[in-house]
């Protein structure tokens, strides 16, 4: 993977991790430029549920609660429509997928 990666671009220090694993994994070709669709889950707002995090689907921008919260909805939304990429959100500091089951 490495010659793979100096192929394409140069390796410093600086590289991101999250670059190195875009180049493995295919779902995050399926991420569009998409903003947040909410400020808050709006599952947990309507079930009266408490939020511990929020993740926004890189599909179509849904925001849901993380699998630490009782509700799991952005769990939930990977569930019900196969969106395989969610990041958190709002500092956006790492990515998931559901699929292959890791942290980007």
């Amino acid at each position: 993977m490495w010659s793979q990666l100096k192929d394409t671009k140069t390796l410093s220090k600086n590289t991101r991790f999250d670059t190195i694993q875009e180049m493995t994994c295919e779902h995050f070709s399926q991420e569009k430029k998409i903003e947040p669709k909410a400020i808050e889950c709006e599952e947990c707002k309507k079930e009266h549920l408490p939020t511990v995090a929020l993740r926004m689907c890189l599909t179509c921008g849904h925001v849901g609660c993380c699998d630490s919260s009782v509700g799991r909805h952005a769990t939930k939304h990977f569930e019900e429509t196969g969106h395989p990429v969610m990041k958190a959100v709002p500092d956006k500091s790492w990515k998931w997928c559901y699929v292959h089951e890791e942290y980007f």
